[in-house]
């Protein structure tokens, strides 16, 4: 693959993970929200903690986009 063409496809990655970082975001605040909304006396429900890895994982979620998209645009210029 040529360059030009190496370039101008991971360029079209770029939005394309920007547009899934901006779900994941979505996903995360509903669920941070949620949780932020739990009565103090269920906090050490499974539903809580499991709650709680969920955020945890999305957020490692949008930290592994982010770091696609800066090897991506390294790779692309």
């Amino acid at each position: 693959m040529n360059n030009r063409r190496r370039d101008t496809l991971l360029k079209l990655a770029v939005p394309l993970l920007e547009k899934a970082a901006g779900y994941v975001s979505q996903v995360l605040d509903s669920e941070q929200d949620a949780l932020d909304n739990i009565p103090e006396n269920f906090e050490s429900t499974d539903r809580y903690i499991k709650m709680e890895d969920a955020i945890e994982n999305l957020e490692e979620a949008i930290e592994s986009i982010d770091s696609a998209k800066e090897s991506i645009e390294v790779a692309a210029s």
